[in-house]
């Protein structure tokens, strides 16, 4: 079933560009949020700026609600189109960056990308939606996951030999030309535009998907659930070069071992989550990618390469369920005329915790010792998958009955 499933998603074309999109942008962004920092800090000689770089990336996160709003007022294949052409020649002007006076547009694309990142995933979530089978929206964010984890495994390795031989200029060049070949798969989109809805008062917009997650007693749980995740995985982040320092006794770089390995855990989950979101409850789901999730980053305090190989890869396999299910029961059970902002909303909540997460854990990680943080940390995310499937269950629509595609 899961090949089946897989060959269905693929041969439905709007799905298909989507997922042609993911893996030429994705490539493009993986080398470039690599290069980043680095190019920040060989620049100004500051390591507090070069994690300022990252951050200002994700800084647009924080008002996706109103993000999500402007994606549900424009025609969203024009959105994705010109958004990415927009990216592609601001990318290619950070070719005068190359001075410490000339950081600051560096951080103004920065800004800027994470804007259009916001935008698009909430279009893109959106079109989606209305063009590929319920049945398989699983499967679809699944694929989605492989595409990007995937070329977190590959192009990190050709952004670091480019700026290595030709500076961040090449790395930008490089994204700039990725982000006009997503353009160029975007346009080729076959998408029917919903009427847009009359206009409400623009507090009234912006509340919007936070009225429709908080108001389903399916979808709230499920993102409540994976933003203490997230929180619990930007604490495990924060830690992961103590755990390679002092827990294993290695050198910094072998935190490069321990990424990889969890990035082909995620691959895997990609694979696997259509056929089981099909077979399993969204909670249970999840659930069960939370509890392996904890179990692992509670193993990581153990001082023995092995368990921090194995507990890599388990947090591969385990985190990315609780994303992967929280959007697509967001794209099922969503009105078309909210499903923009709804997206936002939904990955402002998961997200802002991790990024908050990250910079508290540097801190904790100074005064706690990783064989207290670590197992306290699991065991909150364990906690959290327990309150998940025994909290007061709300019925979804069986996936397997036959149900009808939405028109594109």
């Amino acid at each position: 079933m899961t090949g089946s499933a897989t060959v269905r998603v693929l041969r439905d074309r709007t799905a298909g560009l989507f997922l042609a999109a993911v893996v030429v942008s994705g490539f493009g962004t993986s080398a470039m949020w690599l290069a980043a920092g680095v190019w920040v800090k060989s620049l100004t000689g500051s390591d507090s700026l070069a994690a300022l770089a990252v951050f200002a990336m994700w800084l647009p996160v924080l008002v996706g609600p109103a993000l999500g709003a402007i994606a549900d007022r424009i025609p969203r294949k024009p959105l994705l189109v010109r958004s990415n052409l927009v990216m592609a020649v601001l990318l290619a002007s950070l070719v005068v960056v190359d001075s410490a006076g000339r950081v600051w547009i560096l951080f103004a694309v920065l800004v800027l990308y994470g804007t259009s990142f916001v935008l698009m995933e909430a279009a893109e979530s959106a079109l989606v939606a209305g063009a590929v089978d319920p049945r398989l929206l699983g499967d679809f964010n699944g694929l989605r996951m492989l595409a990007n984890e995937g070329m977190k495994l590959l192009a990190p390795l050709t952004g670091a030999a480019l700026y290595a031989r030709f500076g961040g200029g090449a790395v930008a060049l490089l994204d700039a030309v990725s982000f006009a070949l997503a353009a160029g798969v975007c346009a080729l989109l076959p998408a029917r535009e919903p009427t847009a809805a009359a206009p409400a008062d623009k507090w009234g917009e912006l509340a919007a998907g936070v009225r429709q997650l908080w108001g389903s007693p399916l979808l709230r749980p499920l993102v409540l659930a994976g933003s203490v995740t997230m929180l619990c995985a930007g604490l495990n982040g924060a830690a992961v070069y103590a755990v390679v320092d002092d827990g294993l006794g290695r050198s910094p770089a072998y935190a490069g071992v321990l990424y990889a390995v969890q990035g082909a855990g995620s691959v895997a989950a990609g694979l696997l989550a259509g056929p089981l979101l099909r077979r399993l409850p969204e909670r249970v789901f999840t659930a069960a990618g939370i509890s392996l999730f904890a179990v692992a980053v509670g193993a990581r305090a153990l001082p023995y390469d092995a368990v921090a190989l194995a507990a890599s890869a388990a947090i591969g396999i385990g985190l990315p369920c609780v994303l992967i299910a929280a959007m697509t029961a967001v794209q099922r059970e969503t009105p078309d005329a909210v499903l923009g902002r709804t997206t936002a909303t939904a990955n402002t909540l998961m997200m802002v915790p991790n990024a908050v997460a990250l910079a508290l854990g540097a801190g904790l990680v100074a005064l706690v010792d990783i064989r207290v943080l670590l197992p306290v940390t699991g065991a909150a995310a364990l906690l959290t998958a327990a309150l998940l499937v025994t909290g007061r269950r709300t019925a979804s629509p069986p996936l397997e009955q036959d149900r009808e595609p939405r028109d594109v």
